[in-house]
């Protein structure tokens, strides 16, 4: 599915500027990268929020038309108002169809109305929402599934036991020691065991607080 989002080129910058394009429901933006000289843009604020909406946006190899000129950008950043839900400022990555990008990619956890052991109060743990992935352009996935259907009791998914799309890489088991990084993504745990992992949690962090402040004493 291709994605184009509008731009035209703009001469004035600062927050002044930026103020006065935000009256006129336009929307101050950049685009960088592939070794171009960085370009400042505008976009219509209603075409970009109408945008945002697709979820698959964030994830997709977008068609930025900068004065009827296109070329292949993805998000790599943005700000919204704080108060009004508006978009007030967007960050485009050029990209090199061709070669690797590293981006993103949020997790989905399927299966839960088929887990058993959920089905009988066990409680599922997500210790990670997203990973950092690195494919070529064309292979970019909107989603990573992870099927957690058949996980038993105390049964945990680890980085290397998602079921990746071909061509697509997870970034933090290329370091070398796989193992040293194949953190947990998921769990399915009791009850009791989440509340004592929760009140163990809080335990370590006062003891580090109670530390902290005992030197601070020390140094006095």
């Amino acid at each position: 599915m291709n994605i184009t989002i509008n731009a035209t080129m703009r001469k004035d910058q600062g927050k002044g500027a930026s103020r006065r394009l935000r009256h006129q429901e336009q929307v101050p933006a950049i685009v960088y990268g592939a070794g171009k000289e960085p370009s400042a843009i505008t976009l219509n604020v209603h075409e970009i929020g109408h945008l945002l909406e697709n979820e698959e946006a964030y994830t997709s190899v977008l068609e930025l038309a900068i004065d009827k000129k296109v070329e292949p950008v993805v998000i790599k950043d943005l700000q919204r108002h704080p108060a009004k839900n508006l978009v007030t400022h967007v960050d485009f990555l050029r990209i090199d169809m061709n070669k690797d990008i590293v981006t993103s990619i949020p997790l989905n956890f399927i299966g839960e109305e088929d887990n058993e052991a959920m089905r009988l109060g066990a409680i599922l743990n997500q210790f990670i929402t997203a990973i950092e992935v690195s494919c070529l352009p064309a292979n970019l996935p909107h989603t990573i599934e992870v099927d957690i259907s058949n996980l038993a009791m105390g049964e945990h998914i680890s980085l290397t036991g998602l079921t990746m799309p071909k061509g697509v890489t997870i970034t933090a088991l290329t370091h070398g020691d796989i193992e040293a990084h194949d953190q947990s993504v998921v769990a399915v745990q009791e009850p009791r065991l989440m509340s004592e992992e929760v009140e163990k949690e809080a335990v370590d962090s006062e003891g580090e607080e109670g530390a902290d402040d005992k030197s601070e004493g020390d140094s006095e």
